[in-house]
């Protein structure tokens, strides 16, 4: 009798531990408290995760002749708008902005400069990551590539989301 009360509090326990794993499991990320992206991010078993395909910008100024630079804005204002898309295809899988884990930028050098915008990649970026708002920071690349899709596009951002999704 006594070994099958045992053998009985080792099933439930065992079944309690594993029924509370997912609950207790998260994104964890890992970085210098200032910095508004982390230096690792660990993925749970069991998280749902999403990549979202590269995004570029939309027209910010249809007046602009079409095919410029002008008609998308500099790479503060593209910066912003692929955010924006970003946010709205994660929205589609039930996430958002705080569930991006991984993101990876690339930036072409504006017209009449050899260098890409960093900083005015950052001043948009920094608006929906590592805020009081919304404090999570993906692990992130940003580089320099030569050329986008079209000539008019400064920002690129591809992003992988994970979510451990309530059961």
């Amino acid at each position: 009798m006594q070994q099958a009360i045992r053998g009985f509090i080792l099933v439930v326990g065992a079944a309690a531990a594993l029924w509370s794993l997912p609950a207790m499991a998260q994104v964890t990320r890992a970085g210098p408290e200032g910095s508004p992206i982390a230096a690792s991010v660990t993925i749970p078993p069991g998280a749902t995760v999403v990549n979202l395909s590269g995004a570029l910008a939309s027209e910010a100024d249809p007046s602009a002749p079409e095919g410029s630079v002008e008609r998308y804005g500099d790479t503060e204002v593209q910066t912003r708008s692929v955010l924006r898309k970003l946010a709205a295809g994660l929205a589609a899988q039930g996430m958002g902005p705080e569930d991006v884990v991984m993101m990876r930028v690339y930036l072409v050098a504006p017209p009449g400069s050899d260098r890409m915008d960093f900083g005015g990649m950052m001043k948009a970026y920094r608006e929906m990551f590592g805020t009081a708002g919304q404090p999570n920071k993906p692990a992130r690349v940003t580089v320099q590539v030569a050329a986008l899709a079209a000539p008019q596009f400064l920002v690129e951002i591809e992003v992988q989301a994970a979510k451990v999704m309530d059961r």
